[in-house]
């Protein structure tokens, strides 16, 4: 950390500038340059940039109209007519040229060399739902980094809340991810520290139950003892009724919402009842999963489609809605869903269909958990397999070549 014992006061005058169709010229296409562009283009300024060769990616945002790209080194004058420049070129004395050119045509200019030299900074800087959070610190910009990440992650957090008032009473489809705590989203989490009313089901992460306030009545949608369709049809009278008593309901749901969530019937029936509902997506367990077990989904050269296939049905079923002859002949990765229990079922008509018998399957048990175990076997093999070594649900199953790249 840079940060001085005594540090000197900050003279700078904060302020937002409103950049929208303004020129802004930026001298230099390195790195630096590269950093600024973005949020330069996010404001809506009419960008120029100034130099001989440029990074790839300024490139590309000039290939694209995003920005005018001058290839030629800066010449005196090029500051005609803009708002606001920024000097982020290799040789200093160029820098030096644009600061002085800046100062005499009263155009307010940040120097990547040299700060101090520069007539404006560039703060650190952050968004958060709606917030711009910029910090200076005095000349010394990983002080103002380390604060503007504290105070970007007590917003995220929850511990300061920038939301004075309580929300609107409303339903909000909030995706958990799939198992660990800290993979659900900033906005879920944000959300569900504002809950009156929490419903839950057996696969959102549990351990944010236990950030919420004494105030916060938790209903264990898992535990209603009705069947399926009573379950969802309670389901949906606890949160409109929720509503209606004037409270802001979390349906805090496993992975995200409309990943075979169900949440799409519950957006509906909300809606039908003229309840507000918005929806936070989350991270699916049936890519994330995958993924920290060292399978990715796809692969160059290996796998060009990804195919998810709910199994809470067997293949055979009338209910069944998979056309499980053409899944089969797909090269591809198939991915499933609830289909621990009904394992065998599915590689037996796949392979009945045209799936090689060796096909590689990796089945990753509770996934990014303290508890996440992993089993890698063959199409021929996996029902056994599944069975002797007593993987239980919830688990992702992963078949195809990818589920053997790691050997």
């Amino acid at each position: 950390m840079d940060t001085p014992a005594n540090p000197p006061a900050e003279h700078h005058y904060l302020a937002g500038l409103d950049l929208a169709g303004r020129r802004v010229v930026v001298v230099g296409a390195g790195t630096v340059a590269q950093r600024r562009l973005p949020r330069l283009v996010g404001a809506g300024a009419a960008v120029e940039v100034i130099a001989p060769e440029a990074t790839p990616a300024v490139e590309a945002l000039a290939d694209a109209g995003e920005i005018t790209w001058t290839r030629r080194g800066y010449r005196d004058g090029d500051l005609d007519g803009a708002w606001y420049a920024v000097a982020a070129a290799s040789p200093d004395e160029v820098n030096a040229a644009v600061g002085a050119e800046a100062e005499r045509r009263r155009v307010f200019c940040v120097r990547s060399d040299r700060a101090v030299s520069g007539s404006a900074v560039t703060p650190a800087v952050a968004e958060h739902d709606g917030l711009l959070l910029g910090v200076l610190a005095g000349g010394f910009p990983r002080r103002s980094v380390a604060v503007r990440d504290a105070l970007l992650e007590a917003l995220q957090s929850g511990v300061v809340d920038e939301h004075a008032d309580a929300p609107a009473p409303g339903v909000v489809l909030v995706g958990g991810g799939p198992g660990a705590p800290d993979l659900i989203t900033v906005r879920g989490r944000r959300l569900l520290a504002k809950a009156d009313l929490v419903v839950t089901d057996h696969l959102a992460p549990r351990e944010l139950l236990e950030e919420l306030g004494p105030h916060v009545e938790v209903v264990d949608a898992s535990k209603i003892p009705y069947g399926r369709a009573a379950n969802q049809d309670v389901i949906n009278r606890t949160l409109i009724e929720g509503v209606r008593a004037g409270r802001f309901v979390v349906r805090l749901k496993g992975g995200d919402p409309y990943v075979f969530g169900r949440g799409f019937e519950e957006l509906l029936a909300c809606t039908e009842a003229g309840v507000p509902v918005t929806v936070v997506p989350g991270i699916t367990s049936a890519f994330s999963v995958p993924a920290v077990a060292d399978v990715p989904v796809t692969h160059r050269g290996v796998a060009h489609e990804v195919v998810v296939v709910s199994g809470h049905v067997a293949p055979g079923d009338e209910r069944s809605l998979v056309d499980w002859p053409s899944l089969a002949r797909l090269r591809g990765t198939l991915v499933l869903l609830m289909a621990v229990q009904r394992i065998e079922s599915f590689a037996d008509v796949l392979i009945e269909h045209g799936r090689p018998a060796d096909t590689p399957v990796a089945v990753v048990q509770e996934g990014t958990t303290a508890t996440q175990r992993s089993l890698r076997t063959t199409l021929d093999r996996v029902g056994a397999d599944v069975r002797e070594q007593g993987v239980q649900p919830p688990a992702v199953v992963v078949i195809g070549p990818v589920a053997g790249l790691k050997d």
